[in-house]
């Protein structure tokens, strides 16, 4: 057993490590759908929002405003005002905050367990560990986009990416964006994961 808890302790000591070298990064799951036309570049977007984002100005401004650089990104350029853009684009996100105590997992021996913290399997000591992750919450993410031509409505492109985090902040949105569109203009309907840096 002493072991053991040397193993996860150390295991528990890299982990630490690897996150304070990687604070500057988002790495999220993403998947994408359709065929952006062969040859056809990016051109002007502008938002187009649903009834129920219409009844939210502010709050779906903020999400404009985190999705716009994803856009510039890929290549794309907001319309200027009173022109007609090359596509529309929805968004959309959802942000889930749980804040449980880490130890769920049902299997404990002399502080020491084997289970799951939140999404992710563990084994570790209890109580260091808790002292480390007990108080903070953890934010489900998830992004979406669509693209369609405006002259004719058809959806050219759709991309998701979702992740979690510590943070909610509009750069970690910004960036879950930018990870949506990691691949334009190909598609992989197959979820992957990809690291993006996070902005300033």
């Amino acid at each position: 057993m002493k072991g053991l808890i040397r193993i996860a302790l150390m295991v528990a000591a890299a982990g630490l490590l690897a996150g304070c070298a990687s604070i500057s990064t988002l790495q999220a799951q993403i998947s994408s759908y359709g065929q952006w036309p062969a040859g056809r570049a990016p051109g002007t977007y502008a938002f187009e929002r649903l009834p129920s984002q219409q009844a939210q100005p502010e709050a779906q401004q903020r999400l404009e405003d985190a999705a716009h650089s994803a856009l510039t990104a890929a290549g794309f350029s907001a319309a200027a005002p009173g022109t007609q853009p090359d596509v529309l684009v929805e968004i959309g996100a959802s942000v889930t905050r749980y804040d449980p105590g880490p130890w769920t997992g049902p299997w404990w021996y002399g502080g020491f367990g084997f289970g799951r913290w939140y999404h992710h399997p563990w084994v570790g000591p209890y109580p260091y560990w808790a002292g480390v992750y007990g108080g903070r919450p953890v934010y489900d993410r998830e992004v979406g986009l669509l693209l369609r031509d405006r002259t004719s409505g058809a959806p050219l492109y759709e991309a998701h990416a979702s992740s979690d985090a510590y943070s909610n902040s509009s750069a970690t949105l910004s960036a879950m964006f930018r990870a949506a569109l990691a691949d334009f203009p190909k598609s992989s309907s197959v979820p992957h994961s990809v690291t993006v840096t996070l902005p300033p």
